[in-house]
C-alpha cells in the first residue's frame, strides 16, 4: 500500500461538474493499493499519516506537529495509478488490487483511519469516478510511504534509483525513531 501525501492550505475534489469533497489546511493522501495488501499494510499506512510530523510546532519549530497533533482535516483519494510499472511508454497496472476488491479495501482503510482519527476531519473521493483534485499545495511538501511487504525483507529502491534490501525488524526501527 502506498500514500502520497501532499500537505495543503487547502484541497477538493470534483466529479462532472460538482465539488464532493473539501477541505481546509491539512493534508490530501493519493492512496494506491497492490494486489497483495493485507490489513496489516493498512493499519502500518493508517498510523503513518496520523504521526508522521509535517508541520511546524507554536514556535515554528518545523517538523514537529503531525496532522492529528493539530487536529486538520484530511482527504484521501483512491489512485490505482500510484502502483504502475512500465510496458515501454504504456503505464501497465497488474500489481494493483483489481477493482471490487480494491473499492472494498479502500473503504475498510477509511472507516480504519476515521475509527483512529475524527471521522467528521476523514474527507474521501469518489472511487473509480474521473476526478479533478485541485490542491493548494502548502510549502509545497510532498511525501511517499509505502507500507512493509508481508515478506521478512522487501527491496525498495531509494530516491536515489539504489537498491536498498530491509528486513521487518529494520522497518519497526525506523518506525520507533524520532517520535517525539
Amino acid at each position: 500500500m502506498k500514500a502520497l501525501i501532499q500537505r495543503v492550505m487547502n484541497a477538493k475534489v470534483t466529479v462532472n461538474d460538482e465539488v464532493i469533497s473539501s477541505i481546509g489546511q491539512g493534508i490530501c493522501v493519493f492512496i494506491g493499493i497492490s494486489s497483495s495488501d493485507s490489513k496489516k499494510d493498512m493499519e502500518y499506512i493508517v498510523r503513518k499519516i496520523l504521526s508522521i510530523k509535517l508541520f511546524d510546532d507554536e514556535s515554528s519549530k518545523k517538523w514537529k506537529k503531525s496532522v492529528a497533533d493539530k487536529e486538520l482535516e484530511i482527504l484521501c483519494v483512491s489512485q490505482f495509478t500510484l502502483y504502475n510499472t512500465w510496458k515501454g511508454n504504456k503505464p501497465d497496472f497488474h500489481h494493483a488490487m483489481p477493482g471490487e476488491k480494491s473499492k472494498e479495501f479502500y473503504e475498510n482503510f477509511l472507516q480504519m483511519l476515521k475509527d483512529a482519527y475524527k471521522p467528521e476531519k476523514i474527507k474521501d473521493g469518489q472511487f473509480a469516478a474521473y476526478m479533478q483534485v485541485s490542491i493548494q499545495n502548502d510549502g509545497p511538501v510532498t511525501f511517499e510511504i509505502e507500507s512493509p511487504a508481508n515478506l521478512p525483507s522487501k527491496e525498495r529502491r531509494t530516491n536515489n534509483g539504489t537498491k536498498q534490501v530491509s528486513s521487518e525488524t529494520d522497518n519497526q526501527v525506523e518506525d520507533n525513531v524520532d517520535k517525539d
